[in-house]
């Protein structure tokens, strides 16, 4: 009995987890395009830590503080990215990897993460199960067909047992209850901790992310598989009608949305 909690002591404290960030633009900055609304205008725009991957930063720090993992961010972003990296470092990850290079598309992003993880050994990989800006829902899933790893998206719960993973994910009409062993990678969403759990970054842990390591990497090849032709603008809602009969709602229905 004393050998196996040694064991899963053992376990629990060597646990290396990463943790991915993405650099996403804040939803209430104003959004403005140039180059014939080819290109995203980034002047103004205030960024933060995407929320999805917020949540997972969040849940790694209970098995920092409570299990004793190791917890490392990772961005594929230029240095204008490195504000959000040391953001995540004053919530208190350990150390942080930027890879130099724009994120311009899901795939690229995937191979860069997948190095990193061969790298270093990850045991667990927490990602978003999507980023706000562009909504693709492809990385998660594309690192771990890359490297191979069980995968488990859509998580809302997890607990580290032994040598493997307790999550549940969201399915349509209720919850899945699974386990998976390590290596891992979860794309996780709110659920795997709640808005009021997220931290805000005080000054201490301000001023020990500014000695917290921050490692450059350079990219690895990646050949591109999507690329954005434009972008277009929601169109602007239509001007609010008050019915004040129920012949004039009917009528508006039938003559001008022409639903009945």
């Amino acid at each position: 009995m004393e050998s196996h909690l040694n064991s899963l002591f053992t376990i629990l404290i060597q646990m290396k987890i990463l943790v991915c960030i993405s650099h996403v633009p804040d939803t209430t900055s104003k959004i403005n395009f140039t180059g014939n609304d080819t290109l995203f205008d980034t002047n103004g725009v205030q960024y933060i830590i995407n929320p999805h991957d917020e949540y997972s930063l969040t849940r790694a720090m209970w098995f920092k503080e409570q299990q004793g993992a190791s917890v490392t961010v990772v961005n594929v972003g230029n240095a204008t990215t490195e504000p959000t990296l040391r953001k995540a470092l004053a919530i208190g990850a350990d150390d942080a990897i930027r890879v130099n290079a724009e994120a311009t598309d899901g795939y690229f992003v995937a191979t860069q993460l997948a190095e990193v993880v061969k790298n270093g050994g990850y045991d667990l990989i927490l990602a978003g199960r999507e980023s706000i800006d562009y909504n693709g829902g492809m990385v998660p899933g594309m690192l771990a067909s890359l490297l191979k790893y069980n995968f488990v998206n859509a998580v809302s719960g997890i607990e580290v047992t032994d040598s493997k993973a307790k999550v549940t994910r969201e399915i349509d009409g209720g919850k899945e209850i699974v386990e998976a062993a390590f290596p891992l990678v979860v794309g996780a969403q709110k659920g795997i901790v709640e808005d009021n759990d997220l931290r805000i970054p005080n000054m201490r842990g301000i001023m020990t992310a500014r000695t917290k390591p921050l490692q450059v990497v350079e990219p690895v090849g990646a050949v591109n598989k999507t690329a954005t032709q434009s972008f277009e603008r929601p169109q602007p809602k239509s001007a609010c009608k008050i019915v004040t009969t129920v012949d004039e709602l009917v009528d508006l229905l039938h003559n001008e949305a022409k639903v009945i």
